[in-house]
């Protein structure tokens, strides 16, 4: 016998067997998250090209001059630092992307057309997976980010406040002037 049907509206239990029917939130979040993601690491895996003063800044990547002067992962400072975070994220991301274009690929080959298509069997369960995990890896992504500018920040503020502490309880060992 089939499984027993879920509470949620994106799955149910129909007399062919278990199916799967993303919601269109769902659908609407990829085909507007997608382009932006590729936008994204596209500037950030084609560094320095894409930077100012690169071949391929304008017009496309333009917007991310500023970005690169807010947030230092995406700017000059971390480039000429080699920082390998946002590179790094920028290959995660592309896997994460194929991800969500498999899911969506399972789904337009579904049964049905538009946005009501539901995808059955093994297919359907297959993509079920594929979606989950590319979703946590967007979760995780996202989180790691946070975490690391959070942590950055942490370390920022103790390195500051000890250099301010030796500073006020070091004894003054400046040697005195005795030439011109």
């Amino acid at each position: 016998p089939p499984p027993p049907s879920s509470s949620s509206s994106s799955s149910s239990s129909s007399s062919s067997g278990w199916s799967h029917t993303p919601t269109r939130a769902t659908l609407a979040w990829l085909f507007a998250s997608l382009p932006l993601v590729a936008w994204d690491t596209g500037y950030v895996l084609l560094r320095p090209h894409t930077m100012p003063g690169g071949a391929l800044h304008w017009p496309v990547w333009a917007p991310y001059e500023l970005y690169g002067r807010v947030d230092h992962m995406y700017g000059f400072k971390a480039w000429n630092a080699r920082a390998g975070f946002t590179g790094a994220q920028g290959l995660l991301n592309l896997v994460e992307s194929a991800m969500y274009v498999a899911y969506l690929w399972a789904w337009a080959g579904g049964e049905g057309a538009g946005w009501t298509g539901r995808v059955a069997g093994r297919r359907g369960a297959g993509m079920v997976v594929v979606g989950f995990a590319a979703a946590v890896m967007t979760l995780s992504s996202s989180a790691l980010r946070e975490l690391s500018i959070r942590h950055a920040s942490i370390a920022i503020s103790c390195v500051a406040e000890a250099k301010a502490t030796t500073t006020a309880n070091a004894p003054n060992t400046t040697m005195p002037s005795w030439g011109p």
